[in-house]
């Protein structure tokens, strides 16, 4: 497995540890990841910190070019707040770990120009699944149901 999507994935897992959502992500530019986080909703009572906007916040304000030239890693397809900031900072490719849970705005994004990969990682599924399965009144309030 890539180094980055298993960055991605003990994301994830300190999430669930934490009694979060086990959604990680990594942002990585020129091989290096500069922002890493996860869903932490649930631990800090935000409205906006899920995994792919936490690993925003941890990479910080970076010269434009810097995103412009990463690749974003996510365990689970993003959701349309999510793609807003992938679009907004113009991340140019995002590796997603699955899709099967939870199918974000991959359509915009592809029409925008962002290369998208999934790789229906059975981790990632399984990680998802199991959560569902377990909290579903949490996870439908993270997508807002």
């Amino acid at each position: 497995m890539d180094t980055f999507m298993q960055a991605a994935i003990e994301q994830a897992r300190l999430g669930l540890q934490e009694g979060g959502i086990p959604i990680g992500s990594v942002i990585v530019h020129k091989q290096r990841i500069i922002g890493a986080g996860h869903n932490r909703r649930v631990q800090k009572g935000s409205a906006i910190l899920h995994g792919e906007m936490d690993a925003f916040e941890n990479a910080g304000r970076q010269p434009a070019n810097v995103y412009r030239e990463s690749v974003l890693y996510t365990t689970l397809s993003p959701c349309s707040m999510c793609s807003g900031a992938i679009l907004l900072y113009g991340i140019p490719k995002i590796i997603i770990g699955e899709n099967q849970s939870f199918m974000g705005e991959e359509a915009l994004l592809r029409s925008r120009g962002v290369q998208v990969e999934v790789l229906q990682d059975e981790i990632c599924i399984e990680l998802m699944k199991s959560f569902m399965a377990a909290r579903p009144e949490l996870w439908n309030e993270d997508i807002g149901v």
